[in-house]
């Protein structure tokens, strides 16, 4: 076993989780709405900027908790940002939001400085 920490602290500076999961069950999930779409929408959009897998990383998951019939749920961390009810056509707002329009808001989040967050008035269930 080696622990790959920092090699991976010095090339990543967030990552794009995106759940996939799939059941068999009653209740929604994310791969009976979409996830795969979503996730090629996410990988799209950061190679367009140059910007997948150095200095954002994506990764399928299994459930985040945030099941709908809606969409996808995403994670962005470590910014510690979780969405919900996530279609293909809601990532570019949601990465430029996140990012900024060239994906080179790592650091800092591309939001304003107040913390406003446009994006509840479209998912209201936060």
């Amino acid at each position: 076993m080696r622990r790959q920490t920092t090699r991976q602290r010095e090339r990543l500076g967030a990552c794009v989780l995106v759940c996939t999961n799939d059941r068999d069950s009653d209740y929604a999930c994310c791969g009976d709405v979409g996830a795969e779409e979503t996730l090629a929408a996410v990988t799209s959009w950061l190679r367009e900027r140059g910007a997948f897998w150095s200095p954002i990383g994506v990764t399928t998951t299994g459930c985040l908790g945030l099941c709908s019939e809606d969409g996808a749920a995403i994670a962005i961390q470590p910014r510690d940002e979780w969405y919900a009810d996530v279609t293909p056509e809601d990532v570019p707002e949601l990465l430029e939001r996140e990012f900024g329009p060239n994906a080179d808001s790592i650091d800092e989040r591309a939001v304003d400085a107040g913390g406003s967050d446009s994006l509840d008035a479209t998912h209201p269930d936060d």
